[in-house]
């Protein structure tokens, strides 16, 4: 922890890196060393000690930091009135609801709200120092009648936004988004005099403010925001510099693959734009509907969690439920066809291969290794159906792309070659029977409480099964995964050892597995 003006700011460093490293639990011991555990899933598992070796002092020193004395002396006194007091307290308090440190002004804040209302809301709506007026805004928002929602509307509105810092800015419009939470939506009048205000700055250059100025926007039926919003999904997105420093620290000797990385990666500022555009129920013309559901659909493509296709979807289900009957008919009528996906032939020939076999292979070396070859055998075996790898494949299997940090040459062939030995939860598939005797075997993708969806094929999406909680006799986890036995048993030895180094790459061509 370094000070960081009234508080503190958490900054971490890398430590201790290792591939594969699987964690699983750290903790300090008694004696000050360092224990920690790898595995999980059955994967090889281990526990290591690691203790300072050097000359740097290991006596305990004091944590406490005089940097920023002052200043947490302060907040302190603030929250020493987070409780009732007398009219006194709101002298001490207001000069520090304009503090230019923000743990202060909170505190501040806060201590505000604990006095009486009647003693400090006419203030509060007189104000005219901008930082003040927004913190004590905010208190009235939380404290006081909603009949007052008015008067703080034309109070913010008194507030010169253009002018405003930044963060001053962010916290003027959540301010706005308070008032609405607690005092409910506006007349269509106030709204639209709040549009006509909040359009001007909108986009702005801020990520941070346009986040907030979408969802402000949204609620208030805004005329503009689709288009505005629909622009701001489609500008090319430019890869920071702190990401890159991150994924250069973590991936050494994958420098030529990291631009690809993130890119296959969630744009998450373009997806919160999204998310917040499924709420515009008007304004939208027929190509603005599908500009913004081809976005959607090509954010699906890109390489996320076990739950981040889901998310897409869920996202799309809401804005197709505000959208009209003939918004609806329109769009189905405009959607092209699935493009099928014709994968290539083994190259063979092929033999049954066993776990201790891949191992001996793999663990004799993977020099001179042709990563084409490893791309193609991984389709050719059908892996890129279920699993995507480097941003290519499906997603009804776990993303491999970091297979390499998690597994060794005996885990992945273990998990190649006998598939239902360990089953994950988050993948696994459940037999369901049902109250008139039939059976179904499938992974569960959707829960709304009576009905559960279940997705019968892993090779496609699409093949669902709903059924009603009320129909289900038995439900349980079924012991054979959904991963077919086998698929390595068409490769030959070439096949397969381009495939673990293919895998064990983290999709870097210029591995030195991939040297001649």
């Amino acid at each position: 922890l370094e000070p960081a003006g009234a508080s503190y700011r958490g900054v971490k460093e890398d430590f201790l890196w290792r591939t594969p490293l699987p964690l699983t639990d750290v903790a300090i011991g008694p004696d000050g060393a360092m224990y920690f555990t790898i595995g999980g899933r059955r994967t090889e598992s281990a526990l290591y000690r690691v203790t300072y070796v050097g000359p740097e002092s290991t006596a305990a020193v004091d944590a406490r930091d005089t940097r920023g004395a002052a200043l947490r002396g302060l907040r302190r006194q603030m929250e020493a009135l987070h409780r009732p007091a007398g009219p006194e307290a709101i002298e001490r308090i207001w000069p520090q609801l304009s503090h230019a440190d923000r743990h202060i002004r909170y505190a501040a804040r806060v201590a505000l709200e604990h006095q009486e209302v009647a003693r400090w809301q006419a203030r509060a709506l007189a104000e005219t120092d901008p930082p003040a007026a927004i913190q004590a805004l905010v208190a009235l928002a939380r404290q006081g009648d909603p009949k007052l929602q008015p008067k703080i509307l034309e109070a913010l509105g008194r507030l010169d936004l253009a002018g405003l810092s930044e963060d001053e800015l962010l916290d003027a419009l959540r301010a706005y988004q308070l008032v609405f939470i607690r005092m409910g939506k506006p007349d269509a009048q106030a709204a639209a005099r709040l549009v006509q205000r909040l359009d001007p700055l909108y986009p702005a250059t801020s990520d941070r403010v346009n986040r907030e100025l979408s969802q402000l926007l949204v609620y208030l039926d805004s005329p503009t925001v689709a288009g505005k919003t629909l622009a701001l999904l489609q500008r090319k997105s430019e890869i920071r510099s702190e990401d890159m420093a991150r994924l250069l620290v973590r991936n050494q000797g994958y420098g030529g693959t990291i631009a690809k990385m993130l890119a296959d990666q969630p744009e998450i500022e373009k997806l919160h734009l999204a998310f917040v555009l499924r709420n515009l129920r008007y304004g939208w013309t027929i190509e603005q509907r599908q500009q913004y559901f081809d976005f959607l659909s090509a954010s699906a493509e890109k390489s996320g969690g076990v739950s981040y296709r889901g998310f897409i979807d869920n996202i799309r289900q809401e804005a197709l439920a505000n959208a009209s009957e003939a918004e609806r008919a329109a769009l189905v009528a405009t959607s092209p066809p699935p493009k099928p996906v014709e994968l290539p032939k083994p190259q063979g020939p092929g033999r049954p291969w066993t776990v201790d076999e891949v191992v001996a292979l793999a663990d004799g070396g993977l020099a001179g290794r042709d990563f084409a070859g490893g791309k193609r055998a991984f389709a050719a075996a059908r892996c890129v159906v279920c699993h995507r790898f480097d941003g290519e494949g499906g997603a009804t299997g776990p993303d491999l792309t970091n297979v390499a940090g998690r597994f060794s040459h005996r885990d992945l062939a273990e998990s190649l070659i006998h598939p239902s030995k360990v089953i994950s939860d988050q993948y696994g598939a459940s037999v369901i029977e049902t109250a008139d005797g039939k059976l179904v075997t499938g992974r569960v993708v959707g829960d709304d409480g009576q009905t559960i969806t279940v997705q019968t094929d892993p090779e496609d999406a699409s093949q669902i099964v709903e059924i009603a909680k009320e129909d289900i006799e038995l439900l349980e986890p079924s012991r054979v995964s959904l991963m077919p036995d086998k698929l390595l048993d068409t490769l030959s030895e070439k096949e397969v050892l381009d495939l673990v180094a293919y895998l064990m790459s983290r999709g870097n061509a210029a591995d030195p597995m991939f040297k001649p």
